[in-house]
């Protein structure tokens, strides 16, 4: 069974997006692993496993507009089933 169910992807475009303070929310405020934050000020790219994907959408909502969102089930997926 894995720690992390969820891999859990996205884009945020905004304005004055910082990815050294996502990075640092994330860390403080979300149980997870393997988190990507990266990007410049008007375009970060998400990737985390996690557990709770509703609260990485919750908050990168926050930031600005979130799309390209991919929420992958890795449990089903480590079955041979669609994640």
């Amino acid at each position: 069974m894995l720690e992390y169910r969820y891999d859990t992807q996205l884009l945020i475009e905004g304005n004055n997006l910082n990815e050294d303070a996502i990075n640092e929310y994330f860390t403080n405020n979300f149980n997870g692993d393997c988190l990507l934050a990266v990007g410049d000020d008007e375009l970060i790219k998400i990737h985390y496993h996690t557990n709770e994907p509703w609260k990485v959408l919750e908050y990168c909502s926050t930031l600005g507009e979130i799309f390209d969102i991919v929420i992958e089930d890795m449990e089903r997926q480590s079955k041979g089933l669609k994640g």
